[in-house]
């Protein structure tokens, strides 16, 4: 019922993790495990807002045992965490848009809400996030520069998640610009 927002400063590279209030911060824990450091490695630092279960004993012992600065933002100033902000916003305002265009929930279609996010320009690293990840342009069906225009075969599952990627990359734009 809630998306955790894991962003990367340094690629600005970000993964959206539906979860719901009511987990337990070793739950949570889990996840950020099977999810975050699997696929990154161990943080060495995390800046996080104050909420509680970040705030905790067993949060902070965690991160202490995984070497992780564990820093918080400080109310009312955005410069703390200022990226995960605006990549929050333009979250909200993919899957408001989205929302409008596909049926179902919006944890049916929050992988591809991330993959259009994360291999889209961003103007502070002039490159997508994953080719400033991995070195390289992601290798994908939709053409990203004409989305739309290129018209592929194959299963009507690839089909209909290339629709719906072309779809939140205009959305993706439409939020830039607001």
């Amino acid at each position: 019922d809630t998306i955790w927002v894991v962003v990367d400063r340094l690629t600005k590279s970000a993964h959206f993790l539906p979860i719901r209030k009511d987990y337990s911060v070793s739950k949570l824990a889990e996840i950020f495990q099977q999810e975050i450091i699997r696929l990154h490695g161990t943080p060495s630092a995390i800046v996080s807002d104050r909420d509680p279960c970040f705030a905790s004993r067993f949060w902070k012992g965690l991160q202490k045992a995984w070497g992780t600065k564990l820093k918080f933002s400080t109310v009312f100033h955005p410069q703390t965490d200022g990226q995960s902000g605006r990549t929050i916003q333009t979250l909200e305002d993919m899957l408001c848009s989205c929302a409008l265009e596909w049926t179902g929930n919006w944890d049916d279609y929050i992988c591809l809400v991330e993959f259009s996010y994360n291999n889209s320009w961003h103007a502070s690293i002039k490159c997508a996030p994953f080719e400033m990840l991995y070195g390289r342009k992601c290798r994908a069906l939709i053409c990203w520069d004409q989305v739309g225009e290129r018209v592929i075969e194959g299963p009507e599952m690839i089909e209909v998640t290339n629709a719906k990627v072309a779809v939140a990359k205009e959305k993706l734009k439409e939020a830039r610009t607001r």
